[in-house]
């Protein structure tokens, strides 16, 4: 196998069935890189080596046994996952990235850590976050800020930071992650890899760590859009646990159908840096010569998008934290750091006598009013495509003083979660600093195949997603 890994499900496997290499290989392969690489990154805060091992020799005897068979029945057979720490996984301790569950060890797994196993996929470590996944930088964590591959002075992007972190530098195939308002996206711009935000309501919540329960949506990276719509087959659907989920019939792509992809207007102007701009300017050149349509729309509430999120937000987090009394697990409420403390003082205030009416309820109300506007866009168009965030990677602690500045990273991530839509980012280019750049996609609910087939469209042309970082 020499010193390359696999760049994507489909290599890794016909590897694994070629004989070039074992199951436990890769896992030793990948295991070499996080002892090298991670003490710099810090995306990792669990490395389950024996588990890997014990999994991945499973594998190699599936393959013996049933031969070419197995990839269908496994579909995942193979693939190195890392989850985000706010993954319950039974036996192995899951922290949130916070000192109130430093020696957590949960009694059952999430379901969308059960279905991975259960195609296939080897687990390799809990990721680096955000703490609670409050945050936009990585730089929240109670385990240290996690590094961008790239450049580590700058920062990955959160809250999935460690998820990020992982795929882009070689350390996981495949991550899991959340997305409440670009938490997922964020980190895959940030850190040059394909991030998927599903439809609320697609992909089950179950036994994963809730931060803003209206707004959570459970997705994943991976470095080709194909791969992210593999892992998307597989975590998708009903599983009896989360009264949000629905088994949607996924619309049937029309191959004869002109696709039209629309160019919000309030998302392309003040504020947004100039290298991101001229590198989604070539993103829709690319889809025009593709005889895709270009037609601009218009958003105006999306503008408050922000200001929303930043009110149901912390209203939605100081209920789900309020479980946290360090009496039936965890440690003492003392240990809740700065940020965690800030989103529980703000959603008490929003929720409080005298000013629910006025923060709270008005914010529900003028999210319906954006809900709207949104389903009537997709009346015009298929899809959507915008900036993930306004500016390249920012430098680690150039904003930690600034909670506004920071909050604002999320501007363009908030319209996908206020209105439960899916959103797809894709890695396009570079800025001059050489820190990856790239856009989203966006669809009306249960939308994903049409943007599977716009991102993987994009990437048969490109190359973006094959670079990597100089570690």
């Amino acid at each position: 196998m020499g010193n390359t890994l696999p760049n994507n499900i489909n290599e890794l496997q016909k590897g694994l069935l070629n004989k070039k290499f074992s199951a436990v290989e890769i896992v030793e392969k990948y295991l070499a890189r996080i002892r090298s690489y991670d003490k710099k990154l810090n995306a990792f805060i669990t490395v389950t080596d024996e588990l890997a091992y014990e999994q991945a020799k499973r594998t190699d005897k599936l393959i013996r046994g049933l031969s070419n068979r197995v990839i269908k029945q496994y579909p995942l057979l193979g693939v190195v996952v890392a989850h985000k720490d706010l993954f319950l996984t039974k036996g192995i301790r899951t922290t949130a990235a916070s000192s109130v569950l430093r020696d957590y060890v949960p009694a059952y797994s999430a379901t969308v850590v059960e279905r991975l196993e259960k195609a296939g996929a080897i687990i390799i470590g809990k990721l680096n976050c955000d703490a609670w996944a409050h945050g936009s930088s990585g730089e929240n964590s109670d385990f240290g800020a996690t590094k961008n591959p790239w450049n580590s002075e700058y920062v990955p992007g959160g809250s999935s930071s460690g998820s990020g972190v992982s795929v882009a530098a070689g350390m996981a195939l495949v991550a899991t992650g959340t997305d409440t308002c670009g938490s997922i996206r964020l980190p895959a711009n940030y850190c040059g890899v394909v991030g998927l935000k599903p439809t609320y309501g697609s992909v089950s919540r179950y036994g994963v760590v809730a931060m803003a329960s209206s707004l959570d949506s459970i997705g994943h990276m991976a470095r080709t859009v194909e791969d992210g719509e593999k892992v998307y087959g597989i975590t998708k659907g009903e599983d009896g646990k989360d009264a949000t989920l629905k088994n949607s019939s996924y619309p049937k792509l029309q191959t004869s159908k002109k696709i039209t992809l629309g160019v919000v207007r309030e998302f392309f102007g003040d504020g947004l840096d100039g290298e991101v701009k001229k590198n989604i300017e070539g993103v829709i050149e690319f889809y025009k010569k593709q005889d895709i349509e270009i037609v601009e729309v218009s958003l105006p509430s999306s503008k408050y998008g922000i200001s929303v999120y930043y009110i149901i937000q912390p209203a939605e987090v100081s209920s789900n934290l309020a479980r946290y009394d360090g009496v039936r697990y965890g440690n003492s409420r003392s240990m809740f750091g700065d940020e965690a403390k800030r989103r529980i003082m703000l959603g008490n205030y929003v929720l409080s006598a005298g000013y629910w009416d006025a923060y709270y309820l008005k914010a529900m109300k003028v999210r319906s009013v954006i809900i709207n506007e949104v389903n009537e866009v997709f009346e015009k168009v298929d899809a959507l495509i915008a900036p993930v965030a306004p500016t390249p990677p920012f430098r680690l602690g150039e904003r930690t003083d600034d909670p506004l500045k920071m909050y604002l990273t999320d501007i363009y991530a908030a319209v996908a979660n206020l209105s439960g839509i899916p959103s797809l980012a894709v890695p396009s280019g570079f800025s001059k600093k050489g820190l990856p750049l790239g856009f989203q996609l966006m669809g009306q609910r249960f939308s994903e195949p049409l943007l599977f087939k716009l991102g993987k469209l994009y990437q048969k042309e490109t190359d973006w997603h094959l670079k990597q970082p100089d570690l």
